[in-house]
Order: structure tokens, then sequence, then C-alpha cells
């Protein structure tokens, strides 16, 4: 509430609470109308919540720098959105069996309560709120039956869920020291935040999840209207048990997007695991899959358990799928199928298995499903769900300076040093490259830039092929600036004009005539053409000295 709403609400308050003028208002008691006065000027203070604006909740969600960074962004937000000094922003925690506390603020300040987890054993309107996906509005705590005094007694609470892919996945609460002073407005207000949340959280989830797992960090973040498709898809078919195939090229993040799928899944408190399928000699792939018996083979002096059998009840990653072998690939596909697969000289019956397969190539299955070199029933099996990740080129336009500081930051921790800054020069050359190793190459080149830098990183800190490419540029540029435009035309023209002759020519079987009447030019303006491209015509086309005339 502004300065001014403050004020002019306390002077009115002042005048109504006087005995002989409040007992004649509508017959409400003091604290009642003192309430419903508090909540009319908050209301017009605030606006109608109509008018707030997603884009810009989303906006300034995407803005935050680290997970506790959203966390308070989300509940100062909320805050400001229903006028309440007291508030905490609750996520799951699947370990603890509990709601965990992220952000905790009581009459304006924030308290930190690390490690502190709501577990069913006592009531409370959080949990409620979290069990039965539903907001919650009590206007007076003493005759709520859900209430649990936490911290301080508060008489007024305002509570939405934050929602996942139709499942809670946290709470926003916000308290009042008075009674009766939420209404469905500010639920409506908590409902548009928890809304627009809901995604960060995730991310922010997965953030952690995946530097705890691989030491990277989950770059999907919307950053081009591409990845805010691939966002979408990974929400939709996550918690199905549907196959995935994920196509991009080498680079692009291929394996993150695998964990996300099973981080978002059922399936995320059982194994995820990684078969490449380009490092492991054909000869060993099916062992490796499938497992083999003791005896099988020359050298198998053991028994072994196979990847689809480890990843039982989880997700089973084979990235670069387009490397099976074809005989191998008909047992992948049974074990898609039926969900039976066998070790490799074993003579028992097939073992049954409970596997959702995620897959990833840089190559075109559909064309080698064409050609034969890709079973197309196995194709079709495992494109149930399919995914296009973009390469690093088409969004790094605005974003690269964004990912180029994730990947500093990493490094400078990886390798325990101060992370330098990047110097204007630096980022231009970063910004001029065509990142053909994509995500991946960018994130080596910075490490790299990391080690051989000081306080800064400058162009010479980047690996050579970076300057190589910066002074291509630099000599085009030059290049450019010392031609006219009557030059450059020739120049660009010259091999493609000569390409046509000599292709129209050859199709024509070196009839001059019959190719002008093709080309739509008189049969001398040809000939003149050709003496300029240096062709001459006999049984063939061919080349002669080229007249610059």
């Amino acid at each position: 509430m502004s300065e001014y709403h403050s004020s002019r609400s306390a002077e009115i308050l002042r005048v109504y609470r006087h005995p002989g003028v409040i007992s004649k208002i509508c017959g409400l008691c003091p604290t009642s109308l003192e309430a419903a006065i508090l909540l009319a000027f908050r209301t017009t203070a605030r606006g109608d919540v109509g008018s707030m604006d997603q884009s810009s909740i989303d906006k300034e969600l995407h803005d935050a720098e680290n997970f506790e960074a959203l966390d308070q962004k989300i509940m100062r937000i909320a805050q400001e959105s229903t006028d309440a000094r007291n508030g905490a922003l609750f996520l799951w925690d699947p370990e603890a069996d509990g709601l965990a506390i992220a952000h905790h603020v009581v009459k304006g300040l924030t308290v930190t309560l690390p490690h502190t987890i709501l577990r069913r054993d006592k009531p409370g309107i959080a949990l409620w709120v979290y069990d039965n996906n539903k907001s919650y509005l009590c206007s007076d705590t003493r005759n709520d039956p859900n209430y649990t005094r936490y911290l301080q007694d508060v008489r007024s609470i305002a509570a939405v869920p934050i929602c996942y892919q139709r499942r809670p996945i946290g709470v926003i609460t916000v308290s009042s020291s008075r009674p009766n002073v939420f209404g469905q407005a500010d639920i409506d207000a908590l409902k548009l935040i928890a809304s627009s949340a809901a995604k960060f959280v995730r991310r922010a989830q997965l953030e952690r999840a995946s530097l705890e797992r691989t030491g990277r960090p989950y770059l999907i973040k919307g950053l081009s209207a591409q990845w805010l498709e691939v966002e979408r898809r990974i929400e939709m078919a996550s918690p199905t048990n549907a196959p995935v195939l994920i196509h991009g090229e080498s680079g692009t993040g291929k394996d993150l997007v695998a964990s996300a799928i099973h981080f978002n899944s059922d399936r995320s408190d059982k194994p995820l695991v990684t078969v490449n399928c380009a490092a492991i000699p054909e000869n060993m792939l099916e062992s490796i899959l499938f497992g083999h018996v003791k005896g099988a083979f020359t050298g198998a002096s053991f028994n072994k358990i196979g990847e689809f059998t480890k990843a039982h009840g989880g997700t089973l990653f084979l990235d670069e799928v387009g490397e099976l072998p074809i005989l191998l690939q008909a047992k992948v596909l049974r074990a898609v199928e039926q969900g039976e697969v066998q070790a490799l000289g074993s003579n028992a019956a097939p073992e049954h298995v409970d596997v959702r397969l995620v897959c990833a190539t840089n190559r075109n299955l559909e064309r080698m499903a064409s050609d034969g070199t890709f079973r197309a029933d196995l194709y079709y099996r495992l494109s149930v769900m399919s995914m296009e990740l973009p390469p690093l080129r088409s969004y790094k336009d605005g974003n690269l300076e964004v990912l180029a500081h994730v990947f500093l930051q990493q490094a400078a921790q990886k390798h325990n040093i101060s992370p330098p800054r990047i110097s204007t020069s630096a980022l231009s050359v970063l910004e001029n490259y065509q990142y053909p190793g994509n995500v991946r190459e960018l994130k080596n080149a910075i490490e790299h830039a990391v080690i051989m830098s000081g306080d800064e990183i400058e162009p010479k800190d980047l690996p050579n092929r970076f300057l190589i490419h910066a002074d291509s540029l630099s000599e085009s540029g030059d290049s450019v600036q010392k031609q006219n435009l009557q030059e450059l035309r020739e120049q660009w023209l010259a091999p493609l004009e000569r390409r046509y002759l000599s292709n129209l020519l050859d199709a024509c079987s070196g009839n001059v005539r019959k190719a002008a009447e093709v080309a739509g030019i008189n049969h001398v303006t040809l000939y003149r053409l050709l003496k300029k491209r240096g062709l001459s015509v006999g049984r063939q086309v061919r080349e002669t000295a080229t007249d610059p005339s």
C-alpha cells in the first residue's frame, strides 16, 4: 500500500473507532469494519488483479541469477500483489517427504530457516493446500481446524499450490496478524504468480539435479522459441512411459534433455542408465545392453548384468542410437515392445524388465529407415515422441553473453580460481563465431579462456580457431571496403555463371542455339558470355583463356 493510502486509511480508522460513530455504521463490530476499510483501500491501491501482466512476471523471474534470487523474487511479487508483510514459499522435498521452507518473510524481514520441513504428522494449511491441490482462504485462524501456529500467530491466510504438469510441487502463502484481510482478489493474484513461477521453480530443481549428477548446469531457460517448444514437449512427455527420440547436432545438450525427462517422470527415484552406442565396439554392444552368462564367448569368465536390467523401473538413455548394428536392432525392439531381455548365451526364459527408453541421435533415422540401414519398425517405435534440439547458432544472438557467464562461473569454480571478466573484444569474437560444436564447444572455449586469462578474458585467451575465424572476418571486411560494387558483383557472379553455362551446354549437347533458347537470350549474347567466362564449344564444353572484357 502506498504511503498516501496508509495514512489516509489510518485517518479514517481513527474517526470510525470513535464509539459514537462505530455503533451507527451497518452494525459492524470495530474489528470487522476496520478490516473491511483496510481491504477496500488495499484493493484501490493495488488496482484490479486482472491488469497484472503475466509476461512481466515471467521476465522478472527469468532474470533471477540463482536459486535464492528466484525464491526471493517469487515471494516479493506475492507480497506486493497482496500487500502482505508475512509470507512463505514451500517446495516439496521428496527425500524428506515434506514441504521445505524455501523462503520465509515475517513482518517484512527474511527469516532463514534451513532444513525446516513441514510433515504430515502435524496439520497445517500449507500441507492441506499441497495434498488437495487447491487454494485456501482463511479469514480467521481462530475458527480454522487446519491452522497450526508456526513461528508467530497470524489471523488471516491466503495460499495457493504451485502446479507443474497438473501436480503440486510447492505452495505460496501470505498471512496477516489481522482477521478478514484477504479476499478472492488475493487468491487470483497468487494463482497468477504460481502459474508463472511453476516452470521457473522446476527449472531450478532441474538445475540442482543436473549439477549434482553431471556437474553441468541445465541451460534450457526459454532461450529461444525452439527451446520453449522443447520445454513444452519435455513437460508433456515426461509423466508418460512413451519412448522419446531426441535429435540434434553434436553438443546441443541431448544428454541434459534426457536427464530432464527422467527427472520429471514418475521414475525419477529409479536409475537413469546411459549407454553411448557409438563408444562401444559393435561386438561388445549386445553384451553391454543385455548382459551375458559365463562362457558365452571367449573371455566371458563371469555372469554380467545388462544395462536394460540395471535400468529396471527407471530410464535407459541410448545415446547415438543410430550406431546400433542392424542385427541388434531386432533385440532392442523386442525389449521395447514386450519388455523382455535375454542375456547373451543364456538358455533361461527371457527376463521381464520395466524400462522407459529415451534415445538420441545426430543422424537422420527416417532416411536411414528408408534406405534400409535402420529398422523402420524400430524407428517408428522409438519416435513415438520426438524432440528437435536447436543448434547454438540459431539462438546465440542475445543469449550468448548469458551462456558464456554461466560457463565462466562453472569453470572458475571447477579450477578453484577467481572468475575473470569477459572483455568487450572477447565477447565480440565469441558472438561472431558460428559454433559447429554448439554449446559443448562454447563451454570448452570458456574453460580454456578462464585457464589462460588473468583478471579479464581477452581474445588472445580464446582457442586459436576463434582467432582465425575473427581474422578471416576482418580480412573479408577490409576486402569489401577496397572494392566497388561492380568488382564485388563480378567476383560473386563469375563462378556461378560459368557453372550454369557449362551445365546448360552439356544438357543441350553443345547446341548453342538450343541453349540460348533455354536461357532466354540471343545466341550471339550466349557466345559472348561463353568467351567472357573462358568456355568454348566443340564436342564438349572446355575452358579457354578467360577474356575479362
